[in-house]
This record gives C-alpha cells, structure tokens and sequence, in this order.
C-alpha cells in the first residue's frame, strides 16, 4: 500500500463512525488521506463501478464487511467476491461477528463499570442485537452510546478481545496499537 489515499468501503454509518473515532489517526499516519464510502445503501451495480473505478486507480482500499451468519471468513469473502466481481479477496475484511462487536472490544474493565455495561473479555461473537441489549437506556440514543464508546476507547485492549480486528489492524493495516 503506497497510494496516498486509502479507501475504506464501509456498509454503513455505524462503521464509518467506528473508523473515524478509532482507525483513522492511525491510517492517517500511513496515508495522506483516508476516504470512507458507504455501500450497504447503494444498488450492486453502483458498488461494483466504484470498485472498476478502484481499481483502474490502482488505488487502496479495504472493503469491510460483517460475517452476516456465513459459517466462516473464507465463505464471507468468496460470496462477497461473486456479488462484486471487481472486488479483490484480499482486500476484503471481514468483521466477526459485527461492528458493534469492534466498539464492545475497546472497553476494559474500568471503562465497562462506567458506561455500566457488562464486561466481555472475547467480543467476537456480540452481534447487533445483544449489543442494543446491553446499551444503557440513561443515553438518549444509540448513537449517543457508541460515541461515549468511543471517546473511552482502547485499541489495545480492543485487539485483545476481538480476532476479526486484530486481523484486521495488525495483518492489513500493519499498525500496532
């Protein structure tokens, strides 16, 4: 990767909140510019023209996506690879099992007693809706929630807690918390 821009395809806003408040600095000492593009909203073919257009950039980019019940990594990314033929397997991260997993990783013991939230010390398996479960109901909403996540964050502790981002930061991004 020795493109000054690196593109981080995204499915949707949860994702780009998470690369913002987490990878971005990081990624921004490798790359001059990080964009991000939401696709989970756009028609498949627009998705593949972006990726054509990736790809006739030369350019870098990751394409992030939730594992979605498939029964492994290797069957996410063949999948996501014949819906999106233009899409490089190897660009392709997968997150286990969804994003909100990825906000969960980052909290450690202390930070969990002040949000009052449950500690988990492996996330890889925290999906959507047990994550909405265990959102405190004093935030006014969600969003508000995962920003206070954020703000709390620890990619250290993060990659402890989570493969899929510790795959992900280490192996693909090579940056070390």
């Amino acid at each position: 990767m020795d493109n000054d821009t690196l593109y981080l395809l995204v499915e949707g806003p949860d994702d780009t909140r998470f690369v913002d408040g987490v990878l971005r600095p990081r990624l921004e000492e490798q790359y001059g510019s990080v964009r991000t593009w939401e696709y989970a909203e756009e028609p498949n073919k627009r998705v593949r023209r972006m990726l054509q257009s990736l790809r006739a950039m030369d350019a870098d980019y990751l394409f992030l996506h939730d594992i979605n019940g498939s029964p492994c990594v290797i069957n996410r990314r063949e999948s996501l690879c014949s819906r999106f033929p233009p899409l490089d397997m190897d660009a392709i991260v997968v997150v286990v099992a969804e994003i909100e997993s990825w906000y969960l990783a980052g909290l450690d013991d202390e930070r969990c007693r002040e949000l009052r939230v449950p500690r988990h010390n492996v996330t890889d398996r925290v999906t959507k809706e047990q994550f909405n479960d265990i959102a405190p109901k004093r935030f006014e909403s969600r969003v508000a929630f995962m920003r206070e996540m954020l703000a709390r964050y620890s990619l250290e502790t993060a990659v402890n807690k989570n493969q899929s981002l510790r795959y992900f930061v280490e192996q693909k991004l090579a940056v070390h918390p």
